[in-house]
């Protein structure tokens, strides 16, 4: 018996895309157009449904996708990456069977589910508790089947108040809170999951991301697209990059993230001020701030196991006694992880500084920073008596998954929880066991 779960074949989609009009600049053109326009409009009722038999593309006619093959065997957790008009969710569609491709053959050896919007398959005027079975009957599941797991639906999606309530009475969040616990507990075969989990509370995310989890161990098959680079390397060993419609690259997880990481984006690891235009006052003045690697060169990617210096360039203005420049380092919610001054250096603590320019270096080790968003707010002053400069999220950045697992051996997946990522020294007492037993 095979154990592929999922096998596309040249799969291509082929879209008819609205053209506008040409609007005529004189009288005579007008009338023309009218004249024309009734063999004009039977023509485009034709195009609705057909494009030319020669396969040469049209220029109101665009591919979604592009001669996409690829396998997914059984209990494989594959991420889908790629920007946005990619072709991401058309690829999900046609393996719902919401759409059909225009060309290519798709096979699929399991029963599915698929998550690909709030409310999918819901009918708005029954209560969840009637949607629940009539989801369940969808995905061909007995009546049996769905009472023993109806208490962990319910439990899971944490809307036990409202459950005889009709859906269309639910706020959005409540809506996908209750279709991803009926996609993930009615145990498909095949679970297909597009970009959902960025509409509930962080809260429920963090539990989407622990049931995906379970369900990926106990064998199913998933196909998970998401933007949330963070989200694909802890869930998925497995990616395919899909580029304007094409898959480009179907590998490793770690290294189909590289790929898309590197492509051209702003640039946020480098800030820099004129010094009539510095943030800052009479005493001091922030210049730049910046990443760099080990050997000083300016670094646009981070990744978990790389050690980088952060580079604050300043200008002091007046001759100050006592000195101070840091950060603090925030994550997405503005909660501060941690900060650090260059006072934390007690050669460095107490002492003045004359008119000059200076750079503050603080080192970053490799395996500190988990991958996930930061901001860095830069400071300086005068201790407790006077603040120069406080630039709030000065530069936003993004840490990546380590590329090659590199780090000591045994650590469990590309990311651990939490948001710092440390190597911490450990221990072990043999003879403990035999002086303590219990």
């Amino acid at each position: 018996m095979s154990d592929i779960a999922i096998r596309v074949e040249n799969l291509s989609k082929r879209y008819r895309l609205g053209v506008k009009e040409e609007k005529q600049d004189t009288l005579v053109g007008s009338v023309l157009a009218m004249l024309k326009r009734p063999g004009q409009n039977l023509q485009r009722l034709r195009r609705l449904t057909r494009f030319a038999d020669n396969g040469a593309d049209e220029k109101d006619a665009m591919w979604a996708l592009k001669d996409v093959s690829f396998e997914v065997k059984q209990g494989e957790v594959v991420g889908v990456i790629g920007r946005n008009g990619a072709g991401k969710s058309t690829l999900l569609k046609i393996l719902s069977r919401i759409t059909y491709p225009t060309a290519g053959r798709v096979e699929l050896h399991g029963r599915v589910s698929s998550l690909l919007e709030v409310g999918t398959g819901f009918h708005p005027e029954l209560t969840g508790r009637e949607n629940i079975y009539l989801n369940g009957a969808i995905l061909g599941m007995r009546k049996a089947e769905i009472d023993r797991k109806f208490d962990e639906i319910v439990d899971f999606s944490g809307i036990e108040k409202f459950i005889d309530t009709p859906v269309k009475r639910y706020s959005s969040g409540m809506g996908v809170r209750l279709a991803f616990s009926v996609a993930a507990h009615l145990e498909p075969e095949i679970l297909l999951v597009d970009e959902v989990l960025a509409v509930g509370d962080a809260e429920f995310q963090r539990k989407c991301l622990g049931k995906m989890e379970d369900v990926a161990m106990g064998g199913r098959t998933i196909l998970f697209v998401s933007h949330n680079m963070a989200a694909i390397g802890r869930l998925c060993p497995t990616s395919m990059l899909i580029e304007r419609g094409r898959l480009t690259q179907m590998n490793d997880s770690d290294v189909i993230i590289r790929h898309y990481s590197a492509t051209p984006q702003k640039a946020t690891h480098f800030v820099k001020w004129d010094r009539d235009d510095a943030y800052g006052d009479d005493y001091l003045r922030i210049l730049s701030v910046q990443f760099r690697d080990m050997d000083h060169n300016l670094v646009e990617l981070i990744f978990q196991d790389m050690p980088f210096q952060i580079v604050i360039e300043y200008e002091v203005c007046q001759e100050m006694p006592n000195t101070n420049v840091g950060f603090r380092l925030e994550d997405d919610n503005g909660t501060i992880i941690f900060s650090s001054y260059d006072a934390d250096n007690p050669d460095l603590s107490g002492v003045g500084r004359k008119p000059g320019f200076y750079q503050a270096i603080c080192s970053i080790p490799g395996h500190f920073l988990n991958n996930a968003s930061y901001a860095l707010t830069v400071e300086a002053g005068i201790p407790h008596q006077r603040l120069c400069v406080r630039i709030e999220r000065a530069l936003t950045f993004e840490v990546r998954a380590s590329l090659n697992g590199s780090g000591p051996a045994g650590r469990m997946g590309a990311r651990r929880s939490g948001l710092l990522d440390p190597t911490l020294p450990w221990e072990l007492i043999s003879e403990y066991a035999e002086t303590h037993a219990i």
